[in-house]
């Protein structure tokens, strides 16, 4: 009997519409944040490799062991074109897990990216390559491929939890997680928070002050601020 879920690959699941995650791919990081209620961010020491660096895509999820990255040859298998795959550890571990050769290898199979709460290496290939990643470190230091983690389970990565099949988007501004059912729902309401923006941004240009968009004159002198001419 086992008494964990090591060693298992999940090789059936469910990703969100494409369209929905097309139109939820349009916005950034922190539009789908704020959007999405402030929740879903991965702490923000996961940063991209190389400047430019972004992605949107249904997660494929990786539990790896620490120094090891023999879960990401497994996990290659289980890739579909626009997914993601997102890899957290057992424990802290910034070893240079991913470079350019499996780079290839998933490249190959129509994957858009990597988010990893760990290290990477080959990042002048992987900007050559234009295959985007976001990880905890750069480091040079090699893995082996000696213990089962697991493909396809509940993850957590930089505090977020990630279930396979959740979309992952992440730009400069840092990497958001937005759980399957709800990808309709947050691309739609991305978009609303979009057009107000727009809105405000045309205001701004105007010369409007934000303390008249925003109505925060009578609040602050409730609070007890006064203008003094010296």
């Amino acid at each position: 009997m086992k008494l964990n879920n090591l060693g298992e690959v999940h090789t059936n699941i469910a990703r969100p519409d494409a369209a929905d995650v097309a139109r939820l791919a349009q916005f950034g990081v922190a539009t789908i944040h704020e959007a999405m209620g402030r929740v879903g961010l991965l702490r923000p020491y996961i940063r991209p490799a190389y400047t430019g660096a972004k992605l949107c895509g249904p997660a494929v999820t990786v539990l790896l062991q620490p120094g090891d990255n023999w879960m990401f040859h497994v996990a290659a298998e289980q890739v579909q074109p626009g997914d993601v795959i997102v890899a957290g550890c057992t424990t802290e571990s910034e070893d240079g897990f991913f470079g350019e050769l499996l780079a290839t290898s998933l490249t190959a199979r129509g994957c858009q990216g990597l988010v990893i709460d760990g290290g990477v290496r080959d990042v002048a290939d992987l900007e050559k390559m234009d295959f985007p990643v976001f990880s905890r470190a750069i480091n040079s230091k090699g893995t082996v491929k000696a213990t089962l983690g697991s493909v396809n389970i509940p993850v957590v990565v930089a505090n977020a939890l990630v279930n396979p099949g959740d979309v992952v988007v992440a730009d400069v501004d840092g990497v958001v997680v937005v759980p399957r059912a709800l990808v309709g729902a947050v691309a739609d309401a991305s978009q609303e928070r979009e057009d107000r923006e727009e809105a405000k941004r045309a205001q701004f240009r105007a010369g409007v002050l934000g303390l008249d968009i925003y109505g925060m004159r009578e609040p602050l002198a409730s609070a007890g601020l006064e203008y003094v001419e010296d």
